[in-house]
């Protein structure tokens, strides 16, 4: 099978749940399948026209006999392009829908929100990356669930995270600074714990919107916190897998998310993960491996990270039903199949 997949330029290091686009060309590539990369300069979602040109220019280059997968982020470049979509049976990667994004004014969500309607419509199917994101394409977006097929992100096998084994417990949160991931609830909930030992690493690049991650930087100056808290911008490979290892909790305040990969590498290596129930955030947890609070709740957030913070046999108890949990997510190959199967059906 060869696919090609449209995706947002650069493709190297576009972050968050596009990740799952990077490990999913890789394992179809290792299944044999030959899949190519196009990569559409531009703004995304909210599209300027070196975006909008791109789209069409690639819809251009399309070979004969390929697959075209889209990415969701990369999408709304196509508007106008309705029925050149509906023409070559393109299928949207849909990891959620770009209209649901925080930090959208009322007047620019809704202008994506009606493009998004309108062109998943035009799609031959979605694949989409957990069941609340099917859901809400066929509920609030009038795509039909027999053209949606769900496929969660996998996960590589990891080791058990050490922690920090000192007396201050090290919380590690990793996404984008964006105000989706809610980096400004977290840290406004840990700055009420002043009377427990707490250090909190946040990973994640600065430069999808420095406006935010400029005002995260002046809010924990704001807060008296600066001496507890460290940005690191974007960490990969061993570096990061350093920073999972000596961490004693995983927290994330975020807005939304449309599965939560993130949480689940967190549990493949036995983290205590405490979270705010956006979107899907949540629902990859028991009630015995991590704490899920309202989102947008302070009270409850910082309430939750002062009993795992406080608590050390407790914690000890949480990461214990994490790491068994973690240990039934499914791995990359067998998503990679399921892929496989939603474009050929």
């Amino acid at each position: 099978m060869h696919v090609t997949l449209i995706v947002p330029a650069p493709f190297s290091t576009i972050s968050g749940g596009y990740g799952f686009d990077r490990r999913i060309v890789a394992e179809l590539r290792d299944l044999g399948h030959e899949v190519a990369v196009v990569e559409l300069p531009g703004a995304h979602p909210v599209t300027d026209e070196a975006a909008r040109d791109s789209a069409c220019a690639a819809l251009d280059r399309l070979t004969q006999g390929t697959k075209p997968v889209i990415d969701g982020l990369a999408l709304p470049a196509f508007a106008g392009l309705d029925d050149a979509l509906t023409a070559i049976g393109a299928v949207g990667l849909i990891h959620h829908p770009m209209s649901l994004e925080s930090g959208l004014d009322d007047a620019t969500q809704g202008r994506l929100r009606d493009l998004e309607k309108r062109l998943f419509r035009r799609l031959k199917g979605a694949v989409v990356t957990s069941a609340l994101t099917a859901e809400t394409l066929a509920r609030d977006f009038g795509v039909k669930p027999d053209r949606i097929a769900v496929v969660n992100p996998g996960t590589d096998d990891a080791p058990r995270a050490n922690g920090s084994g000192g007396p201050t417990c090290q919380v590690l949160s990793i996404g984008t600074l964006i105000p989706r991931k809610g980096h400004d609830l977290l840290l406004r909930a840990l700055a009420r714990l002043f009377d427990l030992e707490w250090r909190l690493t946040i990973v994640g690049s600065e430069t999808a919107d420095p406006a935010c991650a400029a005002g995260l930087h002046a809010l924990v100056d704001e807060l008296g916190i600066a001496d507890r808290v460290r940005f690191m911008g974007p960490v990969v490979g061993d570096a990061l897998e350093a920073l999972w290892q000596s961490a004693d909790v995983f927290a994330l305040a975020t807005y939304y998310e449309g599965y939560g990969m993130v949480i689940a590498e967190a549990l493949k290596r036995g983290m205590p993960v405490v979270v705010t129930r956006g979107g899907a955030a949540g629902d990859l947890l028991t009630p015995e491996s991590g704490l899920a609070c309202p989102v947008d709740d302070r009270d409850q957030l910082s309430k939750s990270l002062r009993r795992v913070i406080f608590a050390v046999d407790l914690r000890r108890e949480i990461a214990d039903e994490a790491w068994k949990l973690g240990q039934t997510l499914p791995s990359w190959a067998s998503q990679a199949a399921l892929f496989v199967q939603a474009l050929q059906s």
